[in-house]
């Protein structure tokens, strides 16, 4: 049989002792002359014909091989080395379209052929089924699954809040039972409760504003003027809040004088908006409070506003698919705004007809039908100011729900609305 790699053992030559022609290496023809290959003196390698088997190399031609021609004897001249055949002997260039030679048989009258590649990592380029791809051809990479394997289906994705649940009901119990001990032990302290709330609103409203705007509101004349605001509402009714208003943006139109002119108009709006926006819509809660069922009317709106932001991501988590208003607050759903308003027009009905003095209950729906309508839009203007300003809370005071502004912002657009119906219901004592 054939050699099939380069250095395999040569083949016995027509005399005992001499080495024949390595296998892969010459090609003889039937009539038994072979052509041999070597660089000859002038150019690459020189050939010619041969009328015996055995071949030897001269020395005699610088720094190459020849053929010789001998009459059934070896010439003379150094035998072939296997073992040095790597070495001794240079390797010829093939291109990678070379032809194949040899047939199917094997030759019996002693004479080797090409039978194996002349490189140890080339294969045949035949049609035999045994035959392998050429080494250089890559695997496809990322192959199309077989149409007949099922694919796994991909497994259903959870629906999250997208907050802690735990640290949020657990904050939000502790906060109701502050807020509730304080409401009906003295409501001088509850008092002091919105006002301490105003401060802390203010301070995360105005420190984002100078984070991601730029813009200085100034925060001293706002947390004292504020302050004031709360207080004043609850002693001496509308007129002493409106008077605080106009005193705190006074306040800020002069302190802002302190510092450079660059900038100035659009701290002090900021400095405006942002009295009006926290302190003065947070009088309205004072003020409801000094009604001889000042608790139960702060409590009715506490829990109606609660309920309607409850009913609203009960429903919208479970039902909701049509968004609400996708560029200002993707979440909300038209579904959880129809949870608000029934969750809010029932428990407005309960509250006003067991908690309020001479209430009855299709006032309550009345009232849980303008909280739920209130509490989104306060909901979505915050959202609006948080977009504009980049962020996702104002805060991180309260583990769950953010900052104390994340809290009040359904809060604080519903206080006045709650005020004035329960003024037109039921009177102001």
């Amino acid at each position: 049989m054939n050699d099939s790699s380069w250095g395999a053992p040569p083949h016995a030559g027509p005399h005992a002792g001499q080495p024949g022609p390595p296998a892969g290496y010459w090609a003889p023809t039937d009539q038994g002359t072979g052509q041999g290959y070597g660089p000859g003196p002038a150019q690459g390698y020189v050939h010619g014909p041969a009328q015996g088997p055995g071949h030897g190399y001269d020395t005699a031609r610088a720094h190459g091989y020849h053929q010789g021609q001998a009459q059934g004897a070896v010439p003379a001249g150094p035998t072939y080395d296997a073992q040095n055949a790597q070495q001794t002997r240079p390797m010829p260039v093939v291109p990678d379209d070379v032809p194949v030679y040899g047939s199917d048989q094997d030759d019996d009258r002693g004479a080797a052929r090409l039978s194996g590649p002349l490189f140890r990592d080339e294969t045949f380029r035949n049609d035999t089924p045994s035959a392998q791809p050429p080494p250089h051809a890559a695997a496809p990479q990322n192959p199309e699954p077989m149409p007949d394997v099922p694919q796994p289906a991909p497994a259903p994705q959870k629906k999250s809040a997208g907050r802690d649940l735990g640290a949020a009901i657990g904050v939000g119990v502790g906060l109701g039972i502050v807020i509730v001990a304080s409401l009906f032990v003295v409501k001088a302290v509850f008092v002091g409760v919105v006002a301490v709330a105003v401060v802390v609103g203010l301070w995360e409203l105005t420190s984002r504003l100078q984070e991601r705007k730029g813009i200085k509101a100034p925060l001293v004349p706002l947390a004292l003027g504020g302050a004031a605001m709360v207080v004043a509402g609850y002693a001496r009714g509308a007129e002493g809040a409106w008077v605080a208003l106009a005193l705190t943006g006074l306040a800020v139109l002069v302190w802002r004088m302190t510092e450079p002119p660059e900038g100035y108009l659009k701290d002090v709006t900021a400095g405006l908006f942002a009295a009006f926006y926290v302190p003065f819509l947070a009088t309205f809660v004072a003020m409801m409070l000094t009604a001889e069922d000042g608790p139960f009317r702060v409590l009715t709106f506490l829990l109606l506003t609660v309920v309607s932001d409850t009913g609203a991501y009960a429903v919208g988590w479970r039902f909701g698919t049509h968004k609400l208003a996708p560029r200002i607050s993707p979440g909300k759903t038209r579904e959880g705004l129809v949870g608000a308003v029934l969750f809010a027009m029932v428990a407005g009905a309960l509250c006003m007809q067991f908690l309020i003095d001479d209430g009855t209950w299709w006032q309550g729906l009345l009232l849980g039908l303008a909280v739920a309508a209130s509490a989104t839009l306060g909901d979505l203007g915050e959202s609006m100011i948080k977009r504009d300003l980049g962020i996702k809370d104002m805060g991180t005071l309260l583990p769950g729900h953010g900052g104390i502004m994340d809290r009040l912002d359904s809060l604080l657009p519903t206080a006045p609305v709650v005020w004035l119906l329960m003024v037109l219901f039921v009177g102001s004592g």
